[in-house]
C-alpha cells in the first residue's frame, strides 16, 4: 500500500472538493463514526483549507445505538428530538453542506426486534421531512462517502486474515474512488463527463417505458411525462456542483408511480439500517407491491413496506452496467452506497423531485399528480446481473435494446 497518511489526505481533499465542494465562508457538517476519526480530522483540515467558516463533527457510535434498543423504554423508539430536526433545518436554510461517512454494520441489530428499529427510523424521518426536502431537491450540497470500520471490514473480507481486512477495505475504497490515480480530482472530472454522456443520450430518447428481463425478473416500468435522467451529482440552489454519492456509476430517473407491473428479484443482499435482507422478490400491480418474499430478513422488509403508503411504490430507477469497476471487484460490500454502483437498481419509497421537469418546486400533491412517488423512506435494492436485458419503448411505440447481458446495448 502507498503511504497511508498521503492517501488519506488525498481522499479527504477529494471528498471536500468534488463531493460536497465546500465554498469559502460555508459551514460544513460531518456525520462520522468514531472509528473513522483519522480520516474525519483530515476532512476537517481540508474543509478549512478550502475556506470553510466552521466545521461541525457529529460523532456516531453504533454500539450506543444498539444499547438504546436493548435497554431503552418502549416509548423511546417513537421519539426523535424536535430540536435536532430544527437544528438540521436551520443549518440547511443557511446553505450549509452535509457530509456523511455512511458505513452501517450489516449485523448491528442481530437479535433486536425489527419493529423497534423501524419505529425509530420512521420517527426520525417524520420530523426530518423539511430537512430531507433540502437534500432530495438538491437545494444544498450533500455527499455520502465510505471509510472502513472493523465490523464492516470483517463482514466484507471475512476470507482474509483479521489483520488484513481493514487495509483491504481501504485499498478497495481508494480504488473505487480513483484516489490511487496520479490526479484524483482530474480522474473524477473525466469520469463524471462519461456519466453525463449516458445521461444526455437517455434524455434524448424520452423513453415511455422500460421492460426488464432476467432470471426471476419480468417487469414493465413506465416513465412519467417530463422525467429527467441524471448522473454525477448536480447543482445546488447556489449553482455549486456536488456529487451526492462517492463512488458513483449510476444514471437514474423516476418511474411513474402507478406504472410498474410484473415481478423483480434482487441480486445482492440489502443492508437495511443494520439489518440484512436477502433474496427479495417483489410483484407489482399498477405500481404497488402486491406480494413480496425474501429468503432471509423478510420481517425487516415487511416493516419497511409498512412505513407509509408510498413505501410500497418505486421512487427510483437506476442503470448501472454489470461491467462497472465496482462490479468487477467481484465482492459484495453489504453497503448500498457501494453495491448500488455495481448493479442496476430500484428504490422503494420517495422519488427525487429533481428527476421531473419543474419537480423541485412542486408540492406533495403536484408531485403525485405528475406521477412521482412521495414517502418518508427511500431504500435502494439491487437487481442487476450478467443476464439482465432491458428494452426501451420510444414515443412512437417501437422498442429498442437498452441493456443486453447486463451492459449497455
Amino acid at each position: 500500500m502507498k503511504d497511508w497518511n498521503t492517501m488519506l489526505e488525498r481522499y479527504a481533499r477529494l471528498v471536500v472538493k468534488v463531493g460536497v465542494n465546500v465554498q469559502p465562508g460555508q459551514v460544513l457538517m460531518v456525520h462520522a463514526p468514531l472509528e473513522t476519526a483519522e480520516l474525519t480530522r483530515k476532512i476537517v483540515a481540508s474543509a478549512y483549507e478550502a475556506g470553510a467558516k466552521y466545521v461541525l463533527v457529529d460523532w456516531e457510535d453504533e454500539q450506543t445505538s444498539r444499547i438504546r434498543f436493548e435497554k431503552g423504554p418502549d416509548e423511546s423508539f417513537d421519539y426523535y428530538p424536535k430540536w435536532q430536526a430544527d437544528m438540521l433545518e436551520k443549518f440547511a436554510e443557511e446553505g450549509g453542506a452535509a457530509l456523511h461517512i455512511k458505513v452501517p454494520n450489516p449485523d448491528l441489530y442481530d437479535g433486536i426486534d425489527s419493529e423497534k428499529v423501524s419505529r425509530s427510523v420512521k420517527a426520525a424521518a417524520v420530523l426530518r421531512q423539511n430537512y430531507q426536502a433540502y437534500t432530495r431537491n438538491n437545494r444544498i450540497s450533500w455527499a455520502l462517502i465510505k471509510a472502513p470500520t472493523a465490523a464492516w471490514a470483517d463482514k466484507v473480507f471475512a476470507d482474509l486474515p483479521e489483520e488484513e481486512r481493514i487495509p483491504a477495505m481501504w485499498e478497495a475504497i481508494f480504488r473505487m474512488n480513483r484516489v490511487n490515480t496520479p490526479d484524483p480530482v482530474a480522474a473524477w472530472e473525466k469520469h463524471l463527463e462519461r456519466l453525463r454522456q449516458s445521461e444526455r443520450k437517455l434524455n434524448a430518447k424520452r423513453y415511455r417505458s422500460l421492460h426488464y428481463r432476467a432470471p426471476g425478473t419480468d417487469l414493465r416500468v413506465e416513465l412519467p411525462e417530463g422525467h429527467i435522467w441524471r448522473a454525477a451529482g448536480g447543482l445546488n440552489d447556489r449553482g455549486v456542483h456536488f456529487v451526492a454519492n462517492m463512488p458513483t456509476e449510476e444514471v437514474y430517473s423516476m418511474p411513474k408511480r402507478t406504472g410498474v407491473n410484473g415481478t423483480v428479484s434482487s441480486t445482492l443482499p440489502l443492508n437495511l439500517n443494520g439489518r440484512l435482507v436477502d433474496g427479495i422478490r417483489l410483484t407489482f400491480k399498477d405500481g404497488r407491491v402486491e406480494s413480496f418474499e425474501a429468503r432471509s430478513g423478510k420481517e425487516h422488509l415487511t416493516s419497511l413496506l409498512a412505513t407509509d403508503e408510498g413505501a410500497s411504490y418505486l421512487g427510483e430507477v437506476a442503470l448501472v452496467p454489470h461491467n462497472s469497476p465496482i462490479s468487477q471487484m467481484n465482492r459484495v460490500f453489504y453497503n448500498t452506497g457501494i453495491d448500488e454502483n455495481a448493479s442496476c437498481h430500484f428504490a422503494l419509497g420517495s422519488s427525487y423531485p429533481v428527476n421531473l421537469e419543474g419537480g423541485a418546486g412542486m408540492s406533495r400533491e403536484e408531485l403525485l399528480e405528475r406521477g412521482a412517488n412521495v414517502s418518508l423512506t427511500h431504500v435502494d435494492f439491487m437487481i442487476g446481473c450478467a443476464e439482465l436485458d432491458i428494452d426501451g419503448e420510444l414515443q412512437d411505440g417501437t422498442w429498442e435494446p437498452v441493456f443486453r447481458a447486463g451492459n449497455w446495448a
